[in-house]
């Protein structure tokens, strides 16, 4: 017999911020192993009758590959559940390096990170035109778990994006000092979301060189996402999408020659899209 093992993302905590799949996945599965430290309880309510919960949040991995083997030796459906998406941070790979030589059919099913929905929360717009066209996700170096060493917030930060940072939470003002070292300065807006999407959540804006003083303040610790970069602005500036435009022409639209004509007297790059690149030209 043989078993499969679905890595479903939870999402950031809300029980109706899981896709329609991860829940289906749960609602099948046969043994659901979750981390009640990380994952809200909603996520995992509504499994069938019989089904094994399992809480991780107090396993190391080689108990958790008990569950596993007896998924393969009973031919059973795992949802091993993981707050946000399971490819970030999720530590996956090792799980995946322990299913395959039982013969466990492999799946993942996607979910909405933390830092999407804390962008979500404060109606924030993570890249705008000739701001920021780009989402570094990253960590602050020197934690427990070792970081490749050409990857620090302060060799990111020189790039000026937006960067969503998480697991630092607890060396903030280390965060704040690398983070201004790299190049933001210091006026440079800041999103802090803690347990986003939960009951208890809290957002809040501040600018960067405030920023360890706000988490300080509120003695945010673990569960906190933090966002820096010039797009997070609450009231941001940046020129217009070109795709919406209308002296952009594409399959689906014609173009308007006195906008068109606008658009290539600033310095605009091709005004014709075709429609499967309509995104890029964006």
């Amino acid at each position: 017999m043989s078993g499969k093992v679905v890595f479903v993302g939870a999402g950031p905590g809300a029980a109706d911020l899981i896709t329609v799949r991860g829940a289906q996945v749960i609602a099948q599965a046969d043994i659901i192993i979750w981390a009640s430290s990380l994952v809200h309880p909603g996520i995992v309510a509504n499994h069938k009758p019989g089904a094994v919960l399992v809480d991780s949040a107090g396993e190391a991995l080689e108990e958790t590959e008990a569950h596993y083997r007896r998924a393969a030796e009973e031919g059973l459906l795992v949802a091993r559940v993981h707050t946000g998406d399971p490819s970030i941070y999720g530590a996956t790979a090792e799980q995946v390096r322990i299913c395959r030589p039982l013969g466990l059919e492999i799946e993942t099913v996607p979910g909405v990170s933390a830092f999407s929905a804390a962008a979500a929360a404060m109606n924030a717009e993570i890249t705008l035109p000739e701001v920021s066209q780009s989402l570094i996700l990253t960590r602050l170096e020197g934690g427990r778990t070792p970081m490749p060493p050409r990857e620090t917030v302060r060799s990111f930060a020189a790039h000026g994006a937006t960067m969503a940072l998480y697991l630092s939470a607890a060396r903030n003002k280390q965060l704040q000092e690398e983070l201004l070292a790299g190049g933001y300065p210091p006026e440079t807006p800041c999103i802090v979301g803690y347990r986003v999407s939960w009951p208890e959540q809290m957002m809040m804006r501040c600018p960067l060189s405030e920023l360890s003083a706000t988490m300080r303040e509120h003695k945010l610790w673990k569960h906190t996402v933090v966002l820096v970069g010039p797009a997070l602005a609450a009231d941001p500036q940046g020129s217009r999408s070109h795709l919406y435009h209308p002296g952009f022409r594409h399959e689906y639209r014609k173009a308007d020659p006195d906008a068109q004509q606008e658009l290539r007297s600033h310095g605009a790059g091709p005004v014709t899209g075709h429609p499967n690149h309509l995104e890029e030209r964006a």
